[in-house]
């Protein structure tokens, strides 16, 4: 099968952890145990978050007061080779040599008049108390919204509209490469207004789940598979009374409310792939990638079902 994955950016830097390279590393070559015998099974795209990794790059730009921060995009296309290094440096230790990788700078074009860009959501780097959030909002003219019981920054997070490297990516496929793409859902680029189009950057971070989604869909993924710290989708999370979801349809959980700002995105990434595919999503954690890929762990998302089948 051909399966893409997304890790969460917070499978890659835990939340509340120092943001240090060793810490990084460490998630990583755990992510790359669970990645590993797959990889050996099926041909797999890897996607990532990058959150927590931008948002320090933006903090520590802003630090340096002799040159303006870089723009999003670039601090994008930053955390796409350095987490893509450590990706391929640490499945590369747990596969056979000749097996290929290739990290892949992704641009994905949005659309300037995406209302999100009215509305930042997106949240971005580390979390702060309140008073060191308006701190910071005062000072940098970052936006901040709560996350749990801290704050982090939000910026804007249009939707992904088309991926650019689409044609190397097939073709490193064709080939048994593993393909790391799409990373931090891609760099957000737009077409410049004017008789000449011209691809610039923006200023933004979009959603990498959304954008992982697109790009399982261009490619005909078998199976998309979003990797984040809950081993399911839960109703009344947090509450007595939860419930992990198993299997549902894309219309039933719809119907359901999710948080926006963690599971929400997730749940209508996977609807929307098995909507438009009638192939299989799923959602769960990384611990249990090969018994999700069995069906036999955290949450799938198929046309097949009727409605909703709670865990046992």
């Amino acid at each position: 099968m051909l399966i893409v994955t997304a890790l969460g950016g917070n499978a890659l830097l835990r939340r509340g952890e120092p943001m240090t390279a060793e810490n990084q590393r460490r998630n990583i070559r755990i992510a790359a145990e669970a990645l590993a015998p797959v990889a050996s099974q099926h041909q797999l795209v890897i996607g990532h978050g990058n959150g927590p990794q931008v948002g320090l790059l933006a903090l520590q730009g802003a630090a340096y007061a002799k040159v303006e921060t870089y723009p999003l995009d670039v601090l994008g296309a930053q955390t796409e080779g350095m987490i893509g290094y450590m990706i391929e440096q640490e499945l590369g230790n747990l596969l056979p040599f000749e097996r290929p990788f290739a990290t892949l700078l992704t641009m994905i074009e949005v659309d300037p008049g995406d209302p999100a860009f009215k509305n930042p959501t997106k949240f971005i780097g580390p979390v702060y108390p309140k008073e060191e959030a308006d701190r910071l909002a005062k000072e940098k003219g970052w936006a901040f919204k709560q996350d749990g019981d801290k704050w982090r920054r939000v910026v804007a997070s249009p939707e992904p509209k088309r991926i650019f490297e689409l044609r190397p990516i097939k073709w490193l496929l064709e080939h048994n490469t593993i393909v790391i793409a799409a990373g931090g859902g891609g760099i957000p680029t737009a077409y410049e207004k004017g008789a000449h189009r011209k691809l610039a950057g923006v200023e933004c971070v979009i959603d990498k789940d959304f954008a992982s989604e697109l790009l399982a869909r261009e490619l005909d993924a078998d199976l998309f598979v979003m990797l984040t710290d809950a081993d399911a989708v839960y109703v009344d999370w947090g509450e007595p009374t939860q419930k992990a979801i198993r299997r549902g349809s894309p219309a039933a959980l719809r119907a359901m409310q999710f948080p926006a700002g963690s599971m929400g995105p997730k749940v209508e990434a996977t609807c929307r792939f098995v909507s438009s595919t009638g192939k299989r999503a799923a959602i769960g954690a990384l611990a249990d990638l090969g018994k999700i890929i069995a069906g036999e762990a955290g949450t799938t998302v198929s046309a097949k079902e009727s409605g909703i089948v709670y865990a046992a």
